[in-house]
C-alpha cells in the first residue's frame, strides 16, 4: 500500500513540475520585453535571422541614462540576441561567415558600434568580452521624428543590399548589410 502512495506521489510530482515548466515557456510572450524576431530574405534560400526581446520606453530616458553611452548593450533584454546567417555576408565592411553569432551594441550620440560576438548562448548582460569578437562594425546613429516605445530590429532592401536598424526611444542605429 506504501508502495502504491509513493509511485502516485512521484507521478504528482511529476506532472506538477512539467506543468510548471510548461507554463514557464508560455510566459514569455507576457514579459515585460516579450520576445521578437527580425528575417531577412537574402534570396536562393538564403536567411539571416535575429531574435531579441523587445524592451519598453515606458516613460525612461533611454540612450545616455538607462542605457548609458560608451558601454556595451546587450541589444534588447532578457535572452542574449542571436544573429543568424545562412549565407556569408559583409556586415559594415566586415566578413561575417554563415553561422550563429551572439550581437550586441555600444550606443553613442553620434554613432553606435555593432558588436558580433563568436560566442553563442550567454544570457543578455553577459558580454564575453573582445577576445571573442567576430567583428566591430560602425553603424550610423539618427534621430527619429517620433517615440518609438518598443525596441526593434529590422530589416530594409536598398540598392545595394540591406539594412539592418535598430530603433528605440528617438534614435535609429543602422549598419548596411550585403550577400558575397
Amino acid at each position: 500500500m506504501r508502495r502504491q502512495y509513493a509511485f502516485l506521489a512521484a507521478g504528482c510530482l511529476t506532472v506538477g513540475l512539467m506543468a510548471v515548466l510548461g507554463s514557464a515557456q508560455m510566459d514569455k510572450a507576457s514579459r515585460p520585453s516579450p520576445p521578437a524576431k527580425a528575417t531577412c530574405d537574402l534570396g536562393g534560400g538564403k536567411t539571416i535571422t535575429v531574435d531579441y526581446s523587445s524592451p519598453r520606453v515606458r516613460g525612461r530616458k533611454i540612450f545616455g541614462e538607462h542605457e548609458p553611452y560608451g558601454k556595451v548593450w546587450r541589444a534588447g533584454a532578457n535572452e542574449a540576441t542571436t544573429f543568424v546567417t545562412t549565407a556569408d555576408l559583409m556586415v559594415g565592411g566586415a566578413h561575417v561567415p554563415a553561422g550563429s553569432y551572439t550581437i550586441f551594441a555600444i550606443p553613442n550620440p553620434d554613432k553606435w558600434t555593432l558588436i558580433i560576438s563568436k560566442k553563442t548562448g550567454e544570457w543578455g548582460t553577459d558580454y564575453p568580452g573582445p577576445e571573442n569578437d567576430l567583428a566591430r562594425v560602425d553603424m550610423k546613429a539618427s534621430k527619429l521624428p517620433s517615440l518609438v516605445e518598443n525596441f526593434t530590429i529590422a530589416f530594409d532592401k536598398t540598392a545595394n543590399g540591406y539594412t539592418m536598424r535598430m530603433d528605440w526611444e528617438t534614435t535609429r542605429a543602422s549598419v548596411d548589410i550585403s550577400k558575397m
